[in-house]
């Protein structure tokens, strides 16, 4: 397995780490049905790729890729103290937007990077990137 394909699989799997965790931080806040089952749908398929990433990386004898501590931390702040100043559908959808945002951004940022990276770590970022986008276009109707 070639340098980038290894990097390229251990951004997308850090990446799937961080929208789980953030995904699941909001959920107990979800008050809309439909936006509850856009975003529980949305964690299964993002712990479904990042299932196949960790799977690509072990038979390779590669590990995955903790999000950095600072970004959880700064991320798990942003998501707790705008949702205790507004525990709205609203602010839900703006946090989880924002983070689609940068989940794509930084995806497209890594796909530039590792250009040599195999089909098949290309493949799983450019799901997740797809899957980031459905779940934007989603939320746009609870902003």
């Amino acid at each position: 397995m070639s340098e980038d394909t290894v990097n390229l699989l251990k951004e997308c799997d850090s990446g799937t780490k961080t929208a789980v965790s953030s995904i699941r931080e909001v959920l107990d806040n979800v008050k809309n049905e439909d936006l509850l089952s856009i975003l529980t749908s949305s964690l299964k398929e993002h712990e479904k790729l990042g299932n196949e990433t960790h799977e690509l990386l072990s038979e390779h004898g590669e590990d995955g890729k903790e999000p950095p501590v600072i970004a959880k931390m700064s991320s798990w702040m942003k998501i707790n103290f705008q949702l205790m100043e507004k525990p709205t559908d609203k602010t839900v959808a703006g946090l989880m937007t924002d983070g689609c945002n940068m989940g794509v951004k930084q995806l497209s940022v890594y796909l530039n990077k590792y250009p040599t990276a195999d089909k098949s770590a290309k493949n799983i970022a450019e799901k997740l990137i797809r899957e980031e986008n459905s779940l934007l276009e989603k939320l746009r109707a609870y902003l």
